[in-house]
């Protein structure tokens, strides 16, 4: 218990000089259409470069800036960089791309986060409408009332939200009909790693798709890795996919290239 809180203690220190310092990336994992399979929006993902330690996993800073209060700090730090580069992607002439940011308990319960978001899309001149803002089924069950007018005043500029791990959390349906303002859901990678070969997990994936439809939900499964994946998936009617077998989250610069090689493409 000494150790961990020890640990703990570090690396919170160590992530107040980590913001200070900019220490952190974002790298872009690209969504793409199922039927033209071409790039159609990428999830904004964060990095953290330690100058000593090398690149750390979220899985190991994410859960302590939460604890500690620093995650607001961090997640207004992704969503202003992400902004910035849809902005130097725009003035590239490059389809406008949809970008999603993944939201967390804490940043919500921020009374100013609206405000935040709504000013930096300004600064930046990049439209509600291409911003999509993931939440988790644990995030989206609590406090419903602040949840829903955050969602209203977010739909006022044309913002999105998806559902991410869809399956994973407290899988309660209730929450579909008491946020009705959501327009994504994304399949669990755990359930898409085990298509292969798995009947029931077939058929859960396939129920998903389903009950999406039915919603009017668009429907992006994440963590498709096969080709085998890749064709259940088309013909089970899901939209789009996001996965190591189109691209592993990349680099601005990457991602840069990426979205060059299909304008010369096509």
């Amino acid at each position: 218990m000494n150790k961990r809180h020890e640990h703990h203690l570090v690396m919170e220190r160590e992530l107040r000089k980590a913001i200070e310092e900019e220490q952190f990336l974002v790298y872009y994992q690209p969504q793409v259409d199922l039927n033209t399979e071409q790039i159609i929006g990428v999830e904004a993902l964060i990095r953290w470069r330690h100058p000593q330690r090398g690149m750390i996993s979220p899985a190991d800073f994410i859960p302590v800036s939460e604890e500690c209060g620093l995650i607001n700090s961090i997640g207004e730090w992704v969503l202003r960089r992400t902004c910035e580069d849809m902005k130097s992607w725009q003035l590239s002439g490059f389809a406008p791309l949809k970008v999603s940011v993944n939201l967390s308990l804490r940043q919500l319960q921020e009374g100013a986060l609206f405000n935040k978001i709504s000013n930096i899309l300004a600064q930046n001149g990049i439209a509600g409408s291409r911003l999509e803002l993931e939440l988790t089924e644990s995030v989206m069950m609590d406090n419903h009332a602040v949840m829903l007018n955050f969602m209203k005043q977010c739909k006022d500029l044309g913002i999105h939200f998806s559902i991410d791990d869809f399956g994973t959390g407290y899988s309660s349906l209730s929450y579909l009909m008491k946020l009705p303002l959501l327009d994504k859901l994304k399949i669990d990678r755990s359930f898409i790693q085990e298509l292969s070969g798995n009947n029931d997990a077939s058929i859960l994936v396939s129920a998903m798709v389903n009950m999406a439809k039915s919603l009017r939900l668009e429907v992006i499964a994440e963590g498709v890795e096969t080709q085998e994946q890749l064709n259940y998936l088309r013909h089970c009617g899901c939209d789009s996919v996001q996965g190591f077998y189109f691209s592993p989250p990349v680099s601005y610069g990457e991602l840069t290239r990426l979205l060059a090689q299909e304008v010369l493409s096509a």
